[in-house]
């Protein structure tokens, strides 16, 4: 893997080098026990994920001066679903530079969207840590910009999460939660199932590759169900 070509590609230069090379580490290389001096990118991850949910918060906030918090919520959601993370993964061919475990590689885990999205999440909080909020910031808008313009202009898919909260919410107080039943398969290439209840029962679910993923699935389960519990 060359580490110098992906950071032609995002056009970002790291002055830490293992900052990218940790973020590009799936956690399958580490299981099967390649040596590294690195570990993989789940905590890098965990970072990236809050530091992406500001920049697109904070860009929306002041482009959209006039638009409401649940407004701005449901469109920042679209923005920063998995899928969408998997889009702009594949734009800057992430998947080509991963470091992943054999079984992960044979089964398609380059081109699967959890490990994309995942792995983006991961390069966003490596270059966070690396340049701080303004590299991070030109970084993301730029990655970001086309998603950005579609969800602005009403052209980006729906986040069926954010849907069926409002969709329940219109007919009075919406007490749901996810509920992950049960995982199959190894580390590297689980299964998530997961439940949506509503008001005590079970209205929706869904398998995914990441708890994100199912939870998305049961929502969507949910809304082609609609008409037979409330909406």
């Amino acid at each position: 893997m060359n580490e110098l070509d992906f950071q032609k590609i995002i056009q970002y230069d790291f002055q830490n080098v293992n900052l990218l090379k940790n973020a590009l580490t799936h956690s399958s290389y580490i299981n099967e026990g390649k040596t590294s001096q690195i570990g993989n990118n789940e905590r890098l991850e965990f970072l990236g994920d809050a530091i992406l949910d500001a920049v697109i918060s904070d860009h929306l906030y002041n482009r959209l001066c006039n638009m409401e918090e649940g407004e701005l919520t449901k469109l920042r959601a679209v923005i920063v679903c998995e899928r969408s993370l998997a889009v702009c993964g594949a734009k800057v061919s992430i998947g080509n530079y991963l470091r992943l475990g054999k079984g992960e590689e044979n089964s398609g885990g380059r081109k699967r969207g959890s490990i994309l999205a995942d792995a983006l999440e991961a390069v966003i909080g490596a270059i966070y840590l690396d340049g701080g909020w303004a590299a991070v910031k030109d970084f993301v808008m730029r990655i970001f910009s086309e998603l950005i313009e579609d969800a602005v202009s009403g052209k980006l898919h729906t986040d069926y999460k954010t849907e069926i909260q409002e969709r329940l919410q219109s007919h009075g107080e919406a007490d749901i939660s996810y509920v992950i039943e049960k995982e199959e398969g190894p580390d590297h290439d689980k299964t998530f199932y997961s439940n949506l209840v509503f008001q005590g029962r079970v209205i929706g679910s869904g398998s995914g590759r990441s708890k994100k993923e199912a939870e998305q699935q049961a929502a969507k389960q949910a809304l082609e169900r609609g008409g037979t519990f409330v909406f």
